[in-house]
C-alpha cells in the first residue's frame, strides 16, 4: 500500500506554527509521511491566520493553488480565519474540512474519518464556546522549539478580532507545560520561545503567574535558552525583567508591541498602556539588560493618526533603539469599532508612512549590529548547510553566519562578530 503524505501550510503567528507541528506529529503517528507545501500530496491542512484582510486573501488564495495543484487531495482548513469565516471557506471549492480554534486537535479524526467528499464538513463555534486549550509545541524542524502557553486574549483592542477567533484567555497547568518542555529537552532541542495569543496574562484558568512559569521552566535540565516570543507593555514587571537579567538561561531579547507612539492614538485602540509607560519599561530592560535585542509592532494608518501623532511614534522608536520592527498598515476587521471611527487615513499615506518605517527599521537594525562587531558571543547554529554556510543566532537574535561545520550543530558555540554582509547578517569566526 502507497504510504499516505500530509502536508502543512502555516499562516501568521508562531502559536500557528507549533500547532501545525503538533498536528503533523498525530499525522504522523497514523502512518502518515509529512511533505513539504510544494509537493504532492494526500491530505492539505491549511492553518490560517485572519490579522487582517491580505491573511485572509492569501488562505483563499493557497486553497485554490493546493486544489489546482492535488484535485484528489482532502483539503482541511483550520486557525483563526475558519474561526471567523467558516461558512464562506466551506464555499471554496475543494474544500472537505473546516474546523474551528476549538475543535483544531480533532482535526486527523476528522480527516480519518471523512465519508463524503464534495461538500465541505464544518465544525463551526461561537466565541462563548471558545474554551478547549489545544496544547502544543514545535518539533523537528529546528534547534529551537515553540512552546504554546497560554491562549486566547481578553483585551478586544479595538482593531483586533483575535478575542473573537481565539476567545477568552486561558492556559494549561504549569506542571503540564514544564512536562512539555522535558520533552522538548529529551528531543535534543536547546532552545525554548515561549509563545502565546496574550503571552503575558498567562494563569487565567489556573490562577498562577507568569512570574513562576519562567521560574520553572527555568529549572528545565537540558535547555540553554528561552525566550518570551511577544510581551504587552503592561503585563512586561520589574519582577519579570529582573528575573530575565538574572537567569542565564532567559536571553536579552524582548519582542514587546507598541503599535503606537501616540498616547490619543493607543487610547483610541484601546490598547492599555500610555508611550510614557512603554518608554519607561525599555529604559527598565536598558538598565539591566543593556545589549538586549528589542522587536516591536507598530500599526501605521490608524484611524485619526496624522502627521504629528505619527512623527511621535517614529521618534518613541528611535529613542528607545528598537532593534527591528514588525510594520502593518491599519486593516478595517469587519465587527471591530475601528471600523467606525472618524479621521480614516488615506491608503496612500500610510503606505507612505509604512516606507518611512521600514527604512527606519533597516537603519535601527544595522546600528544595533553594528555596536557588537569586533566583540564576542555565543551563537546556537543551525542544521541547514546552505552551500558551506551555516547560520545561527547569539544570545541577542543577531543572525551570524559561519561556515559549515557539522560537529558544532545545534551547539552554542562562542564566536568572533567580524562583520556585517550585504544581506545585515554577522560574519563569524569560531572561537577554539
Amino acid at each position: 500500500m502507497q504510504e499516505k503524505r500530509v502536508s502543512f501550510h502555516t499562516l501568521g503567528c508562531k502559536l500557528n506554527f507549533s500547532e501545525s507541528s503538533t498536528l503533523a506529529r498525530e499525522f504522523e503517528r497514523g502512518g502518515y509521511r509529512r511533505v513539504e507545501p510544494s509537493e504532492p500530496t494526500d491530505v492539505a491542512v491549511i492553518n490560517s491566520c485572519s490579522v487582517t484582510e491580505h491573511a485572509d486573501k492569501k488562505c483563499r488564495n493557497i486553497i485554490r493553488k493546493i486544489h489546482r495543484r492535488n484535485p484528489n487531495a482532502i483539503i482541511a482548513v483550520t486557525g483563526c480565519y475558519a474561526q471567523l469565516k467558516p461558512e464562506a471557506i466551506a464555499q471554496i471549492e475543494g474544500v472537505d474540512i473546516v474546523l474551528s480554534n476549538n475543535d483544531k486537535g480533532d482535526l486527523y479524526k476528522r480527516v480519518v474519518e471523512l465519508k463524503e467528499r464534495g461538500k465541505a464538513e464544518v465544525y463551526s463555534c461561537s466565541v462563548e464556546n471558545l474554551t478547549r486549550f489545544f496544547a502544543a509545541y514545535s518539533s523537528g524542524d529546528r534547534t529551537r522549539s515553540f512552546l504554546k502557553v497560554q491562549d486566547g486574549c481578553d483585551y478586544k483592542c479595538a482593531y483586533c478580532t483575535i478575542h473573537y477567533a481565539r476567545g477568552s484567555s486561558r492556559n494549561m497547568p504549569i506542571a503540564d507545560i514544564v512536562a512539555e518542555a522535558q520533552d522538548i529537552a529529551a528531543a535534543g532541542q536547546k532552545e525554548i520561545v515561549i509563545t502565546g495569543i496574550n503571552t503575558g496574562d498567562f494563569g487565567r484558568t489556573t490562577g498562577e503567574r507568569f512570574i513562576d512559569l519562567l521560574r520553572e521552566l527555568d529549572k528545565v535540565e537540558g535547555i540553554e535558552r528561552y525566550r518570551i516570543s511577544s510581551i504587552e507593555p503592561n503585563l512586561i514587571t520589574d519582577e519579570i525583567i529582573e528575573f530575565c537579567a538574572a537567569s542565564p538561561k532567559f536571553v536579552p531579547h524582548f519582542h514587546i508591541p507598541l503599535q503606537s507612539g501616540s498616547t490619543r492614538i493607543l487610547g483610541l485602540m484601546r490598547r492599555r498602556y500610555t508611550a510614557e509607560r512603554y518608554r519607561e519599561r525599555i529604559a527598565k530592560i536598558r538598565e539591566l539588560m543593556p545589549d538586549s535585542f528589542l522587536g516591536v509592532d507598530v500599526i501605521v494608518g490608524f484611524p485619526g493618526e496624522g502627521e504629528e501623532e505619527f512623527m511621535e511614534t517614529y521618534r518613541l522608536l528611535e529613542e528607545v533603539g528598537a532593534s527591528f520592527l514588525h510594520i502593518f498598515p491599519f486593516s478595517e476587521r469587519p465587527g471591530t469599532p475601528a471600523v467606525d471611527m472618524p479621521g480614516k487615513v488615506q491608503s496612500r499615506i500610510a503606505t507612505e508612512r509604512v516606507s518611512r518605517l521600514e527604512e527606519l527599521s533597516a537603519k535601527l537594525h544595522r546600528a544595533f549590529a553594528e555596536r557588537f562587531i569586533g566583540t564576542e558571543r555565543e551563537v546556537l547554529f543551525e542544521s541547514t548547510n546552505h552551500d558551506g554556510i551555516m547560520y545561527g543566532y547569539t544570545d541577542n537574535y543577531l543572525r551570524v553566519s559561519a561556515p559549515f561545520n557539522e560537529a558544532v550543530v545545534n551547539t552554542i558555540c562562542r564566536v568572533s562578530l567580524d562583520s556585517i554582509d550585504a544581506n545585515g547578517d554577522i560574519c563569524a569566526t569560531l572561537r577554539r
